[in-house]
């Protein structure tokens, strides 16, 4: 299967977003992408008012999925993207991710893990996912299964395994990782630790600088680099291929040794 990934940093004009977001669809596409992973609030930015956050937000059949099920349709891909979902009588939104197909809405991942760190609150506009029986987003793509994650999720490994229980062997991270001292250093240990630990792809689509790392990344199980971008907007694909998450777990049967497992709680 060929992924690619599409990098830049969302403003709060929520239609400039969807053009940008379909340009790097198309872009993927063209290079034979069958998965397109985009970042992390592609949809609208973080950093702005709550009242802002919350009036951009969208339910899940809204104008930016409905659209983004259109470019799935018109290209025959899958499409991973960040966005805001409205919760009905709340003022917090949440913070979503959405898979989409040719046939429109695979699924959706709630963030689980709110980004209150680093002089961050997101739990000030955002409300985390329910941790419930729908609470994780595998589904197939091609003959590959991916796992959906984003972006403080890298800092809670036990969130990764237990995506890797449900057989996954490709793990997909919409993310806004924000700048700051020693963040990247943060982001290239962190997504290559996620691949490396679990013997998976790895797929990670970011916003741009200057608020945010950018570098974008595709890692093969053994946290080889397959392919990335730096600081600027664009696209970046790879094929992965099944048969190495067979061949590195057969040679780094890390999964088979564990000897503690993951449970779900509060």
């Amino acid at each position: 299967m060929r992924v690619g990934v599409g990098q830049f940093a969302s403003t709060t004009d929520k239609r400039a977003n969807l053009v940008e977001a379909l340009d790097l669809v198309n872009t993927a596409a063209g290079q034979g992408a069958e998965l397109v992973v985009l970042p992390e609030a592609a949809m609208f930015p973080f950093g702005g008012p709550a009242a802002e956050v919350e009036a951009a937000a969208e339910p899940l059949d809204g104008t930016y999925v409905s659209a983004l099920a259109a470019a799935a349709a018109q290209h025959d891909v899958t499409i991973v993207a960040g966005m805001f979902e409205a919760v009905a009588g709340d003022d917090h939104v949440y913070n979503t991710v959405v898979a989409v197909g040719p046939g429109g809405l695979l699924g959706r991942y709630r963030k689980l893990h709110l980004f209150d760190a680093l002089g961050w609150r997101e739990s000030d506009v955002l409300r985390a996912g329910a941790l419930d029986a729908d609470a994780l987003l595998v589904l197939p793509v091609g003959e590959l299964t991916i796992g959906v994650v984003t972006c403080y999720d890298l800092r809670f490994p036990e969130i990764f395994r237990a995506l890797v229980d449900r057989g996954v062997n490709v793990l997909v991270v919409p993310a806004a990782w924000v700048a700051g001292p020693l963040k990247e250093e943060h982001w290239a240990t962190l997504v290559a630790a996620r691949a490396i630990e679990n013997t998976c792809y790895l797929v990670a689509a970011a916003q741009a600088p200057p608020q945010f790392c950018g570098r974008s990344a595709i890692l093969d199980p053994m946290g080889v680099l397959l392919a990335g971008l730096g600081e600027i907007a664009g696209v970046a694909v790879a094929d992965l291929f099944l048969e190495r998450v067979h061949e590195v777990r057969s040679k780094l049967p890390v999964l088979e040794h564990r000897r503690f497992g993951v449970r779900s709680g509060d």
